[in-house]
């Protein structure tokens, strides 16, 4: 069976494949392509030269250059798909076209087996390759039930003074680096020592709650008192209770930020 890969993270192309090599042996993996663009110039290239078309498509849906339903506008598909993705969200889009499952990352081999079994089973021998009607309903709360519920930071136990405090995450405003420690202000203004680092806490923070605008702080939306343009596409904002430096969010940042604060 010929594979091709699409996908733009060097380590998920390195564990699809190691699932691959461990699931399925039988499987060559004949392209790897990073893109929409890539694709749909290596299946382009790859009838000029009348090669096969590959049995199966793994394909992430988010791409550096969008999403890769894109490639189904600009060339006709005829392989099988199994989608992969870190988002449940594009389940019902992803089953309109040639897929026969659907992958959620980080990708476990129990599910990939299944995978395999479905494709064997939709295109033995004997049997149509078409595309088989699916029950969209299932399939998605199919999915639900597989991806497990995040389990987010409730509490932070910290001291003031020589008393111990355990402070709800609800009662922060925001955290932040200030002279290489991390700390947090609760809306009362209050502020208390933490003993993580910012990417640890952009761990378990619950992102409908927190977002991390920039390398040294992270807010909630109660804390965003104002937010302005700022040179270079990026946006200043003020915050509640007030902090005494520049409050910059990033411009990598800036999109998703004015997303997060409309929800």
């Amino acid at each position: 069976m010929n594979i091709l890969i699409v996908e733009d993270e060097k380590l998920a192309v390195r564990k699809l494949t190691k699932l691959l090599e461990e699931t399925a042996p039988e499987f060559e993996i004949r392209g790897i392509t990073p893109s929409i663009a890539a694709t749909v110039a290596w299946i382009t290239e790859n009838r000029a030269s009348s090669q096969p078309e590959p049995d199966i498509i793994f394909l992430d849906i988010e791409l550096a250059d969008g999403q890769s339903f894109e490639i189904f506008n600009r060339v006709q598909i005829q392989s099988t798909v199994i989608f992969t993705t870190s988002y449940d969200e594009y389940a019902l889009q992803a089953f309109k076209v040639n897929s026969i499952d659907y992958l959620l990352k980080p990708v476990q081999q129990e599910d990939l087996q299944r995978a395999v079994r479905k494709f064997y089973d939709l295109v033995a021998p004997g049997k149509a390759a078409a595309t088989p009607q699916l029950n969209l309903e299932a399939i998605l709360k199919s999915l639900h039930l597989q991806s497990p519920v995040p389990e987010y930071r409730k509490r932070f136990l910290v001291k003031q003074g020589a008393r111990l405090l355990s402070i709800e995450t609800s009662e922060i405003a925001y955290f932040y680096i200030d002279n290489g420690l991390t700390f947090f202000k609760n809306h009362l203004g209050q502020k208390f020592v933490v003993d993580y680092k910012m990417d640890e806490l952009d761990e378990f923070l619950d992102p409908d709650r927190f977002f991390r605008v920039n390398r040294a702080l992270i807010v909630t939306h109660q804390a965003v008192a104002q937010m302005q343009a700022y040179y270079n596409h990026r946006l200043a904002l003020a915050l509640h209770p007030a902090l005494d430096k520049e409050t910059i969010v990033s411009r990598e940042r800036a999109h998703d930020f004015k997303i997060w604060m409309g929800k």
